[in-house]
């Protein structure tokens, strides 16, 4: 009996003993979805994909030529189509997955077509599905910001390619190496919302393609001022009001880091603007983009050191434009501007009187080749 008490004493105290340890050693509990989190982020990622469509298009296509808008406006559109197709396909799991020996380098393709990714899947405290179609934003923008390195200069089925092959080979390791729990994580590299994924990835990519393409033909002997600064500028606010989603949304929850980040961003786009404006005000006596006289001496454009010709009636642009496409109107504010942008040129004061009358011609040939109303 004294045995059998004393066993009982024993297993009595071990087990008190050992409950805790037991206890503390089960598994985590599941996360648990935060409906504040959730909300935001997907606030988040319609604003990202605003900057693309239309804050970028607009951008880029107020920069260019008239002839190359609505080529910039379709470039834009097909990689976010493109973009979205890859990284659905291949690219969320290069970047996410789980690439066993070898996740230093590359994610994987245990997620290919988002496999085990369904309504009830949760990471961290926002659905999966949520946190994919967030960073799908990143890398539909990502490959668009290079689009200003080869505006105007290269066949759209070649810049489909290079931007397919450019995100699954360069965006997607990167992303998985800085937030994929690669090499340069490990490391200790903190991006917080794309200052080495985004923006040093995409200024490298663009740099590239420029040193590539070599210099541009006709510049700067031929003037290329942008078409519509509204357009730019119209874009340029988009964007504004679009990086809220990307830098505060990079928090991934709706906290104090997501209101910090929104804070800092709006001080230092109000900042750089204001400068921005500035300089402007000052090197050409007004406070907008275009370059204006400067107040109280000569002409001091950007074109005015350079040869003016006449584009919009050159032979190549009358050989190459589609019938229809000129407007009255068109006709007559193309004149104006050249005829404004000659009157700064140094000696052209002598050739307006025989540019009038050259106007009248070529806009008379124009009005009947186009059999214009």
């Amino acid at each position: 009996m004294k045995i059998m008490h004393r066993g009982f004493l024993l297993f009595l105290i071990t087990t008190l003993f050992y409950a805790p340890l037991a206890a503390g050693a089960e598994a985590p509990p599941p996360p648990k979805l935060d409906a504040a989190n959730t909300a935001w982020m997907l606030t988040s990622a319609v604003l990202v994909l605003f900057m693309t469509l239309p804050g970028l298009a607009l951008f880029y296509a107020g920069l260019v030529r008239m002839k190359n808008v609505l080529s910039v406006l379709v470039q834009c559109f097909a990689i976010t189509c493109i973009a979205t197709l890859a990284w659905v396909a291949v690219g969320y799991s290069l970047a996410f997955g789980d690439g066993g020996a070898a996740n230093a380098w590359y994610g994987g393709f245990d997620k290919v077509f988002l496999a085990g990714i369904d309504v009830k899947t949760v990471k961290g405290s926002i659905p999966e599905t949520v946190f994919a179609m967030y960073q799908m934003t990143f890398a539909i923008i990502t490959p668009a910001l290079v689009v200003g390195a080869y505006a105007e200069r290269v066949k759209f089925s070649g810049m489909l390619l290079f931007s397919l092959l450019w995100l699954l080979i360069v965006y997607c390791p990167v992303a998985h190496w800085v937030w994929g729990d690669g090499w340069l994580q490990k490391m200790g590299l903190m991006d917080f919302a794309g200052g080495t994924v985004v923006h040093l990835n995409a200024g490298v990519a663009a740099l590239v393609c420029a040193l590539v393409l070599g210099r541009r033909r006709g510049f700067p002997d031929t003037a290329m001022p942008p078409h519509n600064m509204t357009m730019t500028v119209t874009g340029a606010c988009l964007l504004w009001v679009g990086w809220f989603g990307f830098n505060a949304g990079s928090a991934l929850a709706a906290d104090g880091a997501a209101g910090m980040a929104m804070l800092v961003t709006h001080i230092g786009a109000a900042t750089g603007a204001f400068v921005w404006m500035a300089c402007e005000w000052v090197r050409y006596g007004k406070p907008c983009p275009r370059h204006r006289h400067r107040r109280g001496g000569g002409p001091r454009h950007d074109h005015a050191r350079v040869r003016l010709r006449r584009p919009a009636r050159s032979a190549r642009h009358r050989r190459h434009s589609r019938p229809g496409l000129l407007l009255r109107h068109q006709l007559h504010e193309a004149g104006a501007q050249d005829r404004r942008l000659a009157r700064r040129v140094p000696g052209a004061r002598r050739r307006r009187h025989h540019r009038h009358h050259i106007d009248r011609r070529i806009r008379g040939r124009e009005l009947r080749r186009h059999r214009l109303p």
